[in-house]
């Protein structure tokens, strides 16, 4: 044994819900080291409303009660039989039968009179607890041993209370002389405990009200002097949120108790406020655990607080009412707000939020949703004369509201806590009502409808508890880009979220037919298994919402087609709150007014495109641009090589083996678009030259200068397969323009040409063997600016500009660059 000190572990219903449940409480208890353990139990789970509904039925003189009590005795006994033999079950079944002898005498009385007082329900529904206490210590001592378990005690010989306005209220002296009486100072051992009841000074049953077996472990744990106090529930602890309604909620490690306390009040169902009284007062931490998960740690109650930077948690209680006062005869006028509470107090009107302006022109007041009539019609009674008089306008209610607050002793004194919450709130689009904050900084609350309380959750959580470099990813195309982007994500995952606390979630990925989700994020090591495997059609309204999810900060679309309806719908995701990243030309090349519509849905969307792939690959062309122009130098001219793919071609290409067969290999290797005629046409490279030009500030469509097609009219009309079968026809054309231009001492290039003029071209061209377009590898592209800092010594821009490893990392460039933007 490791301890001296009693360590109390209090067992909710949920975690008592069967026979394997008793066998799972059982093995935890069993592997505890220490000397003195107190175990607090519920009733099984759902048991004490089944016994307040007998009352409640006898009450109606329903005689139904008596087979719903039989229902309950087999329930009993059938998890008994499963957990104890022998004759540590025949006692335990002749003690529960004679519980049912007497309860079914109480009821009997109350059918009787059809009258069923507070005391005689709380005699009934306490049997619950005793029943849970009994089982598990014949559990405990048959699977331990008389020496270590066995013991139970009934907390009605033990806990005093007297109940009053604020409940029961324990009486300490009393229950301390009652415990020293009924346990020996130097026991050992397990002693199983009932919750929930307690005895009042006249001796009689009582109980402690709902969630009544916390407080009563909160209670032992006093009056043992405990160390501290486990409560085991269904959960891994308190949370940062309601894990129901914001996905990516966390168990919080630690909190203080005034933390736990505030969350609690504000709808955090794991511990109610009055438990932590008795542990608040003699120092005692309070660790919340998972019965079901019992090698998790828990969430740690004490006295210290949580990190100073952190936000503890954020919750919401809803079904509330705001009841607003309103009048320019309550400004300066002393006593008006403490009428207003006197006669909510005289009506037993709690009110939960107080908002209040220093004009003293209203007071408004959050109370339960069930109360608000009530508390509208007394204060209109106690303000006739005034209303009668117009010193107070008006008296209106509004229903449906909640109330969501973020709490943390790390906010008091901390500048921007407010201004953080209420920006999350407003870029969420969500109306604030009404705002309190104690003078203490530990709570900030709001009003808001109830229709939106699932959205400010999850935007609060998100901007205050994830980091602020959180993207929810969707890949729209997963072929040889896509496909090599995310393996690349994949190995830089772990390393960008340790070093830069950068966490990219892709959470969609669709292709031509299909599209694979997960609710949090899709493992990159065996995406190709996942999107092979989902039988989802595509969706892109789904996909869309499902990438762009209330309780995420920022959402990101990566196109990695080359598909013009993908294209089409950036406008739309863009206004709606979603960053593009992409390769695909086709929206930045298209119809101008389709171009200029992305900046303008941008702005409304508060969003960000990046598209620097779309010309060269991951070389910084676009970037040089806007360098040299935000810089205030002036580009006179640019020409280049800006296709990869026909770079390749025609470095590759010698005459010795047939053009045909080097385009071949080239699409095979991912070096051309999926349909090669996009760059033997000059298509692309027309593309890349329009997006360039508008970078420049031309207004310039495809169409309006010449761009050489290099395939054959006949082959235009064909499908891919079919014109790769028939390009060999057209080899030996090919080999003459290439001798042509070795008997110069040139080779060809496919040249894109354009000055600042608007003058641009595209096409096939013989240079000169010593220019730098000839020197040039593999899949190189060039690009050459002449500007006015640049005009005798051009600036020159050279690298693969081709191939899905080099296009898959500008496109990851992009999308950390994006990152970088969005937390400035």
């Amino acid at each position: 044994m490791s301890d001296k000190h009693w360590k109390i572990h209090k067992f909710g219903g949920s975690s008592l819900a069967d026979a394997k449940c008793f066998e799972r409480v059982g093995d935890i208890i069993a592997g505890l080291p220490d000397a003195k353990i107190g175990v607090v139990v519920s009733a099984m789970d759902g048991m004490t409303d089944k016994l307040i509904h007998l009352s409640l039925m006898a009450e109606r003189d329903d005689s139904a009660y008596i087979a719903e009590c039989h229902q309950i005795g087999q329930r009993y006994s059938n998890t008994a039989k499963d957990l104890v033999s022998g004759e540590r079950l025949v006692r335990l079944l002749d003690q529960w039968g004679q519980d049912a002898r007497e309860i079914e005498d109480v009821l009997k009385a109350v059918a009787l009179v059809k009258s069923a007082p507070q005391r005689t329900r709380d005699i009934v529904a306490g049997y619950g607890e005793i029943w849970s206490a009994r089982l598990l210590a014949a559990h405990l001592e048959q699977k331990l041993g008389a020496e270590r378990a066995g013991r139970w005690i009934d907390a009605r010989e033990v806990v005093k209370v007297r109940h009053g306005e604020l409940g029961p209220a324990v009486l300490w002296k009393e229950s301390r002389t009652a415990i020293a009486r009924l346990i020996d100072k130097d026991f050992s051992g397990i002693a199983v405990i009932t919750g929930f009841i307690a005895s009042d000074e006249e001796n009689l049953q009582t109980t402690l009200g709902r969630n009544g077996s916390d407080f009563s472990a909160a209670i032992f744990a006093s009056l043992t002097d405990a160390k501290e106090l486990s409560i085991w529930t269904d959960v891994d602890g308190v949370m940062s949120a309601d894990p129901n309604r914001v996905p990516d909620a966390q168990v919080i490690d630690r909190l203080s108790y005034n933390e736990a306390m505030e969350l609690a009040y504000f709808g955090a169902k794991v511990i109610h406020p009055q438990t932590l009284g008795p542990a608040v007062d003699n120092n005692i931490p309070v660790i919340i655990r998972n019965s079901f998960n019992a090698h998790h740690p828990g969430s740690r109650i004490s006295a210290e607080s949580s990190p100073a930077e952190r936000i503890t948690g954020i919750t919401a209680v809803s079904g509330m009412a705001l009841v607003n006062l309103e009048g320019a005869g309550m400004i300066g006028v002393p006593g008006t707000a403490d009428r207003l509470f006197a006669a909510l107090k005289e009506a037993g009107v709690s009110v939960t939020l107080i908002s209040q302006a220093s004009s003293e022109h209203s007071i408004c007041i959050a109370v339960p949703g069930d109360v608000a009539e009530r508390a509208k019609n007394v204060i209109l009674e106690a303000f006739a004369d005034e209303l009668a008089s117009g010193q107070i306008q008006q008296v209106e209610t509004t229903g449906a509201q909640s109330i969501v607050a973020v709490v943390g002793d790390g906010m008091a004194g901390k500048p921007g806590i407010a201004a953080r919450f209420f920006g999350n709130l407003g870029r969420a689009g969500i109306n604030v009502r009404a705002i309190a904050q104690g003078s203490s900084e530990r709570n900030i609350s709001a009003v808001v409808d109830t229709d939106d309380v699932t959205r400010a959750l999850r935007a609060l959580h998100s901007g205050f508890y994830l980091s602020a470099k959180t993207l929810s990813i969707g890949l729209v195309g997963c072929g040889t880009v896509g496909g090599a982007l995310l393996d690349q994500m994949h190995r830089q995952a772990d390393r960008l979220r340790k070093d830069f606390d950068l966490d990219l979630r892709v959470r969609g990925i669709a292709r031509s037919k299909h599209m694979l989700l997960a609710d949090r994020r899709i493992d990159l090591g065996d995406w190709r298994e996942g999107i092979s495997a989902t039988e989802t059609n595509i969706d892109f309204d789904a996909f869309e919402s499902h990438v762009h999810p209330d309780h995420l900060p920022h959402a990101v679309i990566i196109d990695c087609t080359a598909d013009q309806a993908v294209a089409d719908r950036y406008a739309g995701w863009l206004e709606r709150g979603i960053h593009i990243v992409t390769p695909n030309k086709k929206a930045f090349s298209g119809d101008q007014s389709y171009y200029e519509a992305l900046a303008n849905s941008a702005r409304k969307g508060n969003t960000h495109y990046l598209y620097e792939t779309t010309v060269c690959a991951a070389l910084p062309i676009i970037r040089t641009i806007r360098d040299l122009i935000d810089t205030g130098d002036r580009i006179r001219s640019l020409q280049g090589i800006l296709s990869g793919t026909l770079a390749y071609l025609f470095n590759v290409y010698d005459g010795s083996v047939p053009f045909s067969e080097i385009l071949t290999q080239a699409k095979e290797s991912g070096y051309t678009e999926p349909d090669p005629r996009d760059d033997l046409s000059g298509m692309d490279v027309a593309r890349k030259l329009t997006i360039l030009a508008r970078e420049l500030g031309q207004h310039i469509e495809i169409g309006d200068f010449p761009v050489q097609n290099l395939i054959a009219k006949d082959l235009r009309g064909l499908e891919t397969d079919e014109f790769m079968r028939e390009l060999p026809r057209y080899d030996d054309e090919m080999l003459a323009l290439y001798k042509e231009a070795k008997d110069e001492g040139k080779t060809l290039r496919y040249v894109a040409r354009l000055t600042a003029q608007g003058d641009a071209s595209v096409g096939l061209e013989k240079v000169a063997a010593d220019a730098p377009f000839s020197n040039i590898s593999s899949t190189d592209n060039i690009v050459q600016f002449v500007t006015d800092r640049y005009s005798t010594n051009p600036l020159v821009i050279q690298g693969p500009g081709a191939g899905p490893e080099v296009t898959a990392g500008g496109v990851f460039g992009d999308l950390l660059k994006l990152a970088r933007i969005i937390h400035e």
